[in-house]
């Protein structure tokens, strides 16, 4: 815990601190980079790197997690950033690579801030960076031995053994370990990471949602194609999985992480999706299906196509057996069922049960809109559980 002078320390510096913390995190990682370049060719994100998605998120983890500490000192750190957790154990951190993040992030904020920060304030912000990275190493480590992986060891090989188009842009890999072993369990709602060998040589990693029921014989990865536009390079994993990985070959994978997973609770259940971020919430609907739940579910979804809609047809039937609603939009809603909308979802055409549990996936854009629309309904915020696919910024607890 900060003691209470670096707590104020930390207060009175974020108003400087908070504007260029955006400026300290590319700093950060051009010095890491130009050092360890190995670093982004086998665990960083190239493409979230070269847009800037990753030196936004962790600006925007580190303001956030000081401000709780300087603000809200009681809260565990350990209980703050385990969804960040979750994300390390799946692409192998150790605990020696927080040393290293230290040296290159406290130079950074030395060569940005200069005299700036005085340094009895830069040393009340390495005891914060301290507090954040035991809190992720302790987090961590418990993950690990919850598969009983050492930290970076947990990788293992599995076969494409079926391949299936889902939608314009969308395969499902169906695999299976390559050593005959039996699959780790899972819970509905978790992701993996793949390790691809890239032509060039990179190791590029990507979490990927399981899609298949935890009882299904084989694991399934539902990935949609990111093509490129002027505004975004294609994406370099999701097209290498789609033209590479037929079937026969093999991947590298982690074990299942994320602990954005379905309830065990009878609550109403609300699942909201747009585009590939159905994924994970169609685990969540053939779990509940193959267990004949009787609780209350309503399905949410938003695409630009009935035919972009990845996996459709699954959620119609697991929604009919579950006595369900399904709420479709879509912005072009061309050769749709009658019972969809164009546009984007409107909470005003859906009726929230009360005490409903509800589960997000999409983009951002998507999440940030539906959340306070649902509270609106009635929904607590606490019942409301979001996952992000790529570096999600900073969700502070409720």
């Amino acid at each position: 815990m900060l003691s209470a002078r670096s707590r104020d320390l930390i207060a009175e510096s974020l108003p400087s601190v908070g504007p260029v913390i955006t400026d300290i995190t590319r700093h950060f990682y051009r010095s890491l980079f130009d050092e360890h370049p190995d670093l982004l060719h086998r665990m960083f994100n190239r493409g979230n790197q070269a847009n800037g998605e990753q030196q936004n998120a962790i600006a925007s983890a580190l303001v956030g997690f000081a401000s709780l500490l300087a603000h809200r000192p009681y809260i565990r750190p350990e209980d703050v950033v385990r969804r960040i957790a979750h994300k390390h154990a799946s692409v192998g951190v150790t605990p020696e690579q927080y040393t290293l993040v230290h040296r290159y992030l406290m130079r950074a904020f030395s060569d940005v801030l200069g005299g700036a920060l005085s340094p009895e304030a830069a040393a009340a912000w390495d005891q914060a960076y301290w507090l954040m990275a035991n809190g992720l190493a302790g987090s961590e480590r418990e993950l690990y031995a919850s598969v009983g992986a050492e930290p970076g060891e947990a990788w293992r090989y599995w076969q494409v053994v079926l391949r299936t188009e889902e939608a314009f842009d969308v395969v499902s890999l169906h695999l299976q370990p390559v050593d005959g072993a039996a699959a780790e369990p899972f819970q509905a709602g978790q992701y993996v990471t793949m390790a691809a060998a890239l032509p060039d040589g990179a190791f590029q990693l990507r979490q990927f949602s399981l899609s298949s029921a935890p009882a299904d014989p084989l694991w399934r990865v539902t990935v949609r194609r990111h093509r490129g536009d002027a505004a975004r390079p294609a994406g370099e994993v999701s097209t290498f999985l789609h033209e590479h990985l037929g079937l026969g070959a093999a991947v590298q994978m982690s074990p299942p992480y994320g602990e954005v997973v379905l309830d065990d609770s009878d609550a109403p259940l609300l699942l909201a999706s747009s585009g590939i971020g159905v994924t994970p919430l169609v685990s969540m609907l053939r779990q509940l299906s193959a267990t004949g739940s009787r609780r209350p579910v309503t399905v949410l979804h938003h695409d630009r196509t009935p035919w972009t809609h990845p996996l459709r047809f699954e959620v119609e039937e697991c929604v009919r057996r579950l006595g369900g609603r399904l709420h479709l939009w879509y912005e072009d809603p061309a050769g749709a069922p009658p019972h969809a909308r164009q546009g984007a979802p409107d909470l005003s055409q859906v009726e929230v049960a009360p005490g409903t549990r509800a589960y997000l996936c999409g983009p951002t854009s998507f999440t940030r809109t539906l959340r306070p629309g649902l509270v609106r309904a009635g929904v607590a915020p606490a019942a409301i559980r979001h996952e992000v696919f790529g570096p999600d910024m900073w969700h502070a607890p409720s």
